[in-house]
């Protein structure tokens, strides 16, 4: 995930230290980079996975669905078994690198166009083991194809790496049927777990799949891959759309944000006695996320630039929209019971 923090105006352009064009300006006052900062998120980040997969690991071992609970229990006890986080390293350093390979995408593509960006920042997270990561965009964009090219070198790249680690975990995932239904936690089945695991285990239900670590990374790096190619305000798919349509972008942004508030909306007034209502088949944390959207990250910053997109990057996007219908699903998680 990649967000900006600027609102462009007109700037000059000239040269400096042998960089031409509106950012030149930028590298010559970089701002100081926090190494530490970005090192002890990291550092928090990988412990947070690390000590997720090795409870997911000792559910696996066991045939017992992963519990949230059992992870917050490892919290509390990592410290008296360190080497017992051993066994987490496969599904928080899958994990990791798919994380890390998105937001280089960003960071490269940036340092190419010769824009300002920070390396990642790393947010941890005591369920899954992180929240994503994300990168600073610290000057201004001026040319729809810059900011194409940073927007969609995130998803690329992290589905580089995604998609050989599902593939791998598969490998290791085994057939147990109805362990989908038990446990606390419910996950989706992206289509292109579906599809993968129809060759892998054919004529299993994805029910009756019970994934390796290592493939519930891969699930994970789906999931944050779906939300980052929305296309809504500032995200990657935000920007993706804005380089394609700067005019209709506001439009589409505002509509995804309020379908997505329907789930919500239809379990509040079945609470309040609507019975007529139907259940809703979407996760109702795409409400949560929609209203943060709608509010606060909506809005994208004017890029004036009438050039259109080369051939090249039409057919990016092309292969953008297909990773978000791979990697999308309407309900990524239901608690147990629902």
């Amino acid at each position: 995930m990649s967000s900006q923090d600027f609102s462009p105006a007109p700037y000059p352009l000239y040269a400096e230290n042998g960089v031409t064009g509106p950012y030149a300006a930028w590298a010559r006052a970089r701002t100081r980079e926090r190494y530490w900062l970005y090192c002890l998120l990291f550092a928090l980040t990988l412990l947070t996975t690390t000590i997720v997969g090795s409870a997911m690991q000792a559910d696996f071992d066991r045939n017992l669905p992963f519990d949230v609970e059992s992870s917050f229990a490892t919290y509390l006890s990592f410290w008296r078994h360190p080497a017992g986080l051993l066994q987490g390293l496969p599904y928080s350093l899958t994990l990791l690198a798919i994380l890390l390979a998105h937001e280089l995408g960003h960071y490269l593509a940036a340092m190419y166009h010769r824009v300002d960006a920070s390396l990642p920042y790393f947010m941890p997270s005591p369920l899954l083991g992180t929240f994503g990561a994300f990168i600073r965009v610290r000057s201004p964009i001026y040319s729809k194809r810059v900011l194409f090219d940073i927007g969609i070198a995130g998803p690329l790249a992290g589905f580089v790496f995604l998609l050989p680690a599902l593939g791998v975990g598969l490998a290791f995932s085994k057939v147990i049927p109805g362990i989908a239904h038990q446990g606390s936690i419910h996950f989706g089945v992206p289509l292109l777990q579906w599809l993968m695991e129809s060759a892998i285990f054919p004529g299993a239900q994805a029910s009756d799949t019970y994934l390796h670590p290592v493939a519930r990374a891969a699930w994970v790096g789906m999931f944050a891959t779906a939300m980052n190619l929305l296309p809504v305000g500032q995200l990657d798919g935000g920007h993706i759309l804005y380089s394609f349509f700067p005019r209709r972008h506001g439009t589409i942004s505002k509509v995804l944000c309020i379908v997505m508030l329907i789930p919500g909306l239809v379990v509040i007034g079945r609470y309040l006695g609507f019975g007529f209502l139907p259940a809703s088949g979407m996760w109702t944390g795409w409400s949560v996320w929609g209203l943060i959207l709608l509010f606060l990250g909506r809005r994208h910053p004017v890029i004036h630039d009438p050039t259109h997109l080369t051939p090249g990057r039409r057919t990016l996007g092309l292969i953008a929209l297909i990773i978000f219908i791979l990697c999308f699903t309407f309900e990524p998680i239901a608690a147990g019971g629902l």
